[in-house]
C-alpha cells in the first residue's frame, strides 16, 4: 500500500469501505501542550491501517487541514527544498517528503514526524529520573498507590 497521506481521501476510501483504520501510533511530541488538548485536536498524527485488505503499516497525515494548504506546502517544498524539507507549521515540527519523477514533477509528497530533538530526549530522560526519584521518595508503586 502506497499513499493514503491526505485526509480527505482517507475518509472518502473509508466511506467506501475500502479503507480499515487499525489505530493511531503515539506521536513522539504533541502539537499541541497535552494538558489542554487530546488526541483528537491533534493535527498530525501517524496511522495503522488497511486499504484493500492490504497492510500499511505507518502513515503520517495532516488531519483537518484544507487541500490548499497542502498543496501550498508541498508545492513551496518542492521547488525550495530537497527531498527531506525540516519545517514548523504551528506547533509542529514536520518532516515533509518530496520524491522527483525526473526534475521538474513531483511523484509523491508527503508529511512526517520530524525526530525528537537531543534536547527533547534530555528532557525525556530528566523527567523519567525525576518520575523514579519520587516514587523511591514517596514509596509509591508504578500504579499510583501507597
Amino acid at each position: 500500500v502506497i499513499g493514503m497521506h491526505s485526509w480527505l481521501q482517507i475518509y472518502n476510501e473509508e466511506q467506501k469501505g475500502d479503507f480499515d483504520y487499525m489505530g493511531y501510533i503515539k506521536p513522539k511530541r504533541r502539537g499541541n501542550n497535552a494538558l489542554v488538548h487530546d488526541m483528537e485536536e491533534e493535527r498530525l498524527q501517524t496511522i495503522q491501517f488497511k486499504w484493500r485488505g492490504s497492510l500499511k503499516p505507518i502513515s503520517t497525515s495532516f488531519i483537518g487541514t484544507s487541500p490548499e494548504f497542502e498543496m501550498a506546502l508541498y508545492t513551496l517544498c518542492f521547488l525550495c527544498g530537497d527531498e527531506e524539507n525540516l519545517i514548523e507549521a504551528g506547533s509542529y515540527r514536520v518532516v515533509v517528503k518530496c520524491h522527483r519523477i525526473a526534475r521538474d514533477k513531483i511523484g509523491s509528497s508527503y508529511p512526517e514526524q520530524a525526530p525528537i530533538t537531543i534536547e527533547e530526549a534530555a528532557g525525556k530522560i530528566q523527567n523519567r529520573v525525576r518520575i523514579n526519584q519520587a516514587r523511591k521518595k514517596y514509596g509509591r508503586n508504578r500504579r499510583g498507590g501507597c
